[in-house]
């Protein structure tokens, strides 16, 4: 799905969610229950491909609806309270949502599909179920009002008694429907977090959590911030979300009345009332519910958000490193909030010996972040992490990249981290080039004696010929000159000549520090040495034979070594 479509199915769900909340809203006009229902199955194919097969009440004994069997009672009545599949003749997929109210259930609304909806569809019609149970508990508390009326027509003698009941109920009435008008604005305007948090502490009196699933703090409102000693442990915490998510309702903990906002069946966010003197009543836990929808929206809206930003900042750095043209990239770029038009490098990064890959990239973005003072943008390739990172501010020279790598080592430690750095580049066009540079110079970092730190393009020297066409072909040519007696020796006899010969050179010709790096015996390194003599000719010693054998090792070690 590309840009275009994904934004246009996010407005159609938005589009349906708040026709939901416009839909009930309406159903929060009707007192008569049968208009209530009807209004609900009416409405149930607007929503996706559904049909409404009837609505069912507890009250009645599950008998209403377009198929009172008793096969249907029995099926609704198994769910107890839960929702779940039914069988309905003629249908391919059916699902019982329960009318869903602050003090249970009210019954069940029935709808049935050709094929299984998606679950962003699901979420339309149990969102509606939900509204329409609330809107049936208004509807009976106004049966009930209507109801006391007429007994106070007919008590005189307990008319005071009656009429204080009456405020009470109408009172009740008018927090609901300020609570769902309040919670309602929320929605319409893309209230955050901190905007729910402050709504439901304005409407029920108390202080107010908002969470994400793990437990840290995104907003609260109503009393001071939390204490993190108030926190549970993770094992804790996971067992009491799961209790909520069974029971379908909020619960209490300790001194919080929790809610949990669930767009399907993960959950994204916890909301919780601080009650410790337990104030808290149906409006409250009404409150609740419905701000711990609006929170599901949100939480979902924002996730999808980001999910959409990484992936278009992971595309835009892949076609920075293969190659596009600057205007495109330029704008692309700033599209994310990142400006290209500085010189930028791009920096080649392995770790190994973290199993976690996302560990890694979290800790190259944060640490490049402090150092560059903006947001690098980043990519994983073939286990690596590739930065392209933006020149220092002010003189556009490049960063001390020893600083990210001790950073980095300091909470990812690993005896063969490394870090190739490309030149900066003024052009995003330049960028393929500094990523090939990144990863010759992190290759000749990976094959030299000291295979940990930070190597830049520029340090590489004579290296910087290795992988540039015409060149390799003449550094192969004169790698053979030098070592290919011994090439063809260790691949006949599996032996290993040329890495002694690399070592040898690389400890400065001392025989204990070649023997302890080769983990052999000074007496195995003296019969190796001789046979390399024997089979090149060269004396080892001689200062021009030892530096172009130093040189064909090393290039050797580079172009058939570790990457």
């Amino acid at each position: 799905m590309d840009d275009r479509e994904l934004n246009e199915a996010l407005r159609d769900q938005m589009s349906n969610l708040c026709s939901v909340f416009a839909l009930s809203m309406m159903l929060f006009d009707r007192v008569d229950e049968e208009e209530i229902l009807k209004l609900v199955t009416s409405s149930v194919p607007a929503l996706g491909p559904f049909q409404a097969e009837g609505t069912y009440l507890v009250r009645d004994d599950l008998r209403r609806g377009a198929d009172s069997s008793a096969m249907r009672r029995d099926q609704l009545a198994v769910l107890a309270g839960a929702d779940g599949q039914v069988d309905v003749l003629g249908t391919t997929w059916a699902w019982a949502y329960p009318l869903r109210a602050v003090g249970g259930h009210a019954g069940y609304l029935v709808v049935s599909s050709d094929a299984e909806p998606s679950s962003d569809e699901q979420f339309l019609i149990r969102t509606l179920a939900q509204q329409a149970g609330a809107a049936l508990t208004s509807a009976t508390l106004y049966r009930g009002e209507r109801v006391a009326s007429a007994e106070l027509r007919e008590k005189n003698a307990e008319l005071a008694s009656v009429n204080d009941e009456l405020t009470l109920a109408v009172a009740a009435l008018e927090r609901r429907t300020r609570t769902h008008e309040t919670l309602s604005r929320v929605a319409a305007t893309g209230g955050a977090e901190p905007g729910i948090a402050a709504a439901l502490a304005t409407l029920t009196g108390l202080a107010v959590v908002l969470e994400d699933r793990f437990g840290n703090l995104l907003a609260w409102a109503g009393g001071d911030e939390p204490a993190p000693s108030s926190r549970l442990s993770a094992r804790a915490r996971t067992e009491l979300l799961s209790r909520i998510q069974r029971s379908g309702r909020p619960m209490r903990d300790r001194d919080r009345i929790i809610a949990l906002a669930q767009p399907r069946d993960e959950v994204l966010g916890v909301l919780a009332l601080v009650d410790p003197e337990r104030r808290a009543g149906r409006l409250e836990l009404f409150a609740l519910e419905h701000a711990a929808v609006i929170l599901a929206m949100e939480l979902a809206h924002q996730r999808s958000l980001a999910e959409t930003e990484l992936r278009l900042r992971a595309d835009l750095v892949d076609d920075l490193l293969t190659g596009t043209g600057d205007d495109s990239a330029l704008a692309r770029s700033a599209a994310l909030g990142h400006d290209l038009r500085p010189p930028h490098q791009v920096l080649v990064v392995s770790w190994p010996g973290i199993d976690n890959e996302e560990k890694v990239s979290r800790a190259v973005d944060q640490e490049a972040t402090r150092i560059t003072q903006a947001r690098a943008l980043l990519t994983r390739r073939g286990g690596k992490v590739v930065l392209i990172a933006p020149a220092r501010e002010g003189d556009d020279g490049a960063h001390n990249w020893d600083e990210l790598y001790r950073r980095m080592s300091r909470g990812l430690p690993s005896a063969q981290a490394a870090v190739g750095v490309g030149r900066l580049c003024p052009l995003p066009s330049d960028l393929p080039r500094s990523y090939a540079e990144a990863l010759r110079a992190l290759r000749v970092r990976r094959a030299s004696a000291t295979s940990s730190g930070v190597t830049t393009f520029e340090e590489l020297g004579f290296y910087r010929m290795l992988g540039s066409g015409e060149s390799t072909r003449e550094v192969g040519e004169f790698i053979r000159e030098w070592l290919g007696s011994l090439i063809d020796y260790d691949e006949t006899h599996h032996y290993d000549l040329v890495s002694t010969l690399w070592q040898y050179y690389e400890c400065g010709g001392n025989y204990d520090a070649t023997a302890r790096a080769l983990l052999i015996h000074r007496s195995t390194l003296r019969y190796r040495l001789r046979r390399i003599r024997e089979l090149t000719g060269h004396d080892l010693g001689t200062v021009d034979t030892r530096l172009n054998l130093h040189i064909a090792t090393r290039a050797w070690r580079i172009l058939h070594g570790p990457s």
